[in-house]
């Protein structure tokens, strides 16, 4: 499965990516870890004497444009490493056996294990704090905290592919730049300018959505947890929800975290762009958690 449209898309995506990265104002270094399921890219930010700390994006995304103005501030108090999911629109590149059998949880084991990473903190954001929690419930003793944000606990595929279509059809299917912009403002709060005041990362969002194969990340799949499995992260995860996010702000979504006993917060007038829209608060929010 082509992950691009063409060649030339993936070289457009890719520079738009590197200029991302010199954004982020911070020395960083990148790194392509071979995995049984392709080469998996990474970028490590902050002294590797600092606690560990792995940072998840969501379907679709990528590390460039998910971290950019939470970099600098995680840094300093942990060695951050960001990846780009495989099979997603980073620089990881998938084989063929990603599309024939890929594991979420022996894909994160031979990351850390090439890492010499023995125990670790997760920060995820949307497809990404689901990765976090699934890894957490999955490796209890590789995982110190979690922090999920824009993320709920899924207890069906059907609900959570609904939810999806509502929020990103019918823009996604005609990617032009004006539905491009609508689509954010509809996934986003009050503060969606902080997307389009930065020119180059709307390129990239247009790049992504124009160009890129959501397809290839389909091998993600879900796993529906029982109460006793979510036991299991009860007393290490905090959950970071927008009050505005129509994916994964509303009544049975919030019911499941009660019901579970699980810690978190609702950040107001803030969408599913959460950690975008109010980096600073969130910066501060991991930070204090984690510490």
């Amino acid at each position: 499965m082509q992950r691009y449209k063409s060649s030339e898309a993936q070289k457009l995506i890719y520079q738009s990516y590197d200029r991302l990265l010199v954004d982020w104002q911070v020395p960083y270094e990148e790194k392509d870890i071979p995995t049984s399921y392709g080469s998996t890219h990474l970028i490590t930010v902050g002294s590797p004497t600092n606690p560990p700390l792995l940072l998840l994006h969501g379907t679709g995304d990528n590390s460039a444009m998910m971290w950019i103005y939470n970099i600098q501030q995680l840094s300093e108090s942990f060695y951050v490493i960001a990846i780009d999911a495989i099979g997603g629109s980073g620089k990881s590149e998938p084989n063929e056996k990603y599309y024939k059998q890929f594991d979420q949880t022996t894909w994160l084991d031979e990351l850390l294990e090439s890492l010499s990473i023995e125990t670790t903190h997760i920060v995820g954001v949307s497809y990404g704090a689901y990765l976090a929690y699934h890894y957490a419930i999955m490796r209890p003793s590789k995982v110190n905290k979690i922090v999920c944000m824009a993320g709920s606990i899924a207890v069906s595929q059907f609900e959570v592919m609904s939810k999806m279509m509502k929020a990103f059809l019918p823009e996604a299917i005609f990617p032009t730049e004006k539905n491009c912009k609508k689509l954010l403002r509809k996934l986003s709060g009050p503060n969606y300018s902080v997307f389009e005041n930065n020119t180059e990362l709307m390129n990239h969002w247009y790049y992504l959505l124009k160009y890129f194969n959501n397809k290839s990340m389909m091998q993600h799949k879900l796993t529906m947890f029982d109460h006793d499995q979510i036991k299991l992260i009860r007393d290490n995860s905090l959950f970071l929800i927008g009050d505005k996010d129509i994916l994964s702000y509303y009544p049975k979504a919030i019911n499941r975290l009660n019901e579970n006993k699980l810690h978190y917060k609702i950040i107001e007038n803030t969408g599913h762009s959460i950690n975008h829209e109010q980096s600073q608060l969130v910066n501060t929010e991991i930070i204090n958690y984690l510490s």
